[in-house]
């Protein structure tokens, strides 16, 4: 299950129960059940916001049907996630740890002493 969202109002510290969205070119505004993800243009609303919400004059408002409670996982969502799981540590490429490393040499055209990350070099006399 992922985390809890909150109401996105300001100073309001309510669970958010339904999720609204703008379609400005039709002057409408879509509040419906809480979306699975939080989207950056979606609005997350507790249910006293939900039913209290007012647009802006000569807008539509278009409610969604809110389902009474919310749906618990069922035996196909779990193995779902299972399946996904399975499939991220098959497509993991190895840890470096596993890999032997080879040592890297400094090129031998370069004469001079290495400190970290950066090599000093001596003028040619």
């Amino acid at each position: 299950m992922g985390a809890i969202r909150q109401c996105s109002r300001s100073a309001c510290r309510q669970s958010a129960v339904a999720t609204l969205t703008y379609v400005y070119a039709e002057s409408t505004a879509v509040l419906g059940p809480l979306a699975t993800y939080a989207e950056p243009h979606a609005y997350d609303l507790c249910a006293q916001h939900a039913e209290t919400l007012t647009v802006p004059r000569g807008w539509e408002v278009l409610r969604l049907a809110m389902p009474g409670t919310p749906p618990q996982p069922g035996p196909d969502d779990l193995l779902a996630l299972a399946n996904a799981v399975r499939e991220a540590a098959s497509a993991a490429p190895e840890s470096p740890a596993r890999t032997p490393r080879t040592p890297v040499e400094p090129p031998a055209a370069v004469e001079g002493t290495r400190r970290g990350h950066l090599r000093v070099l001596r003028e040619p006399s």
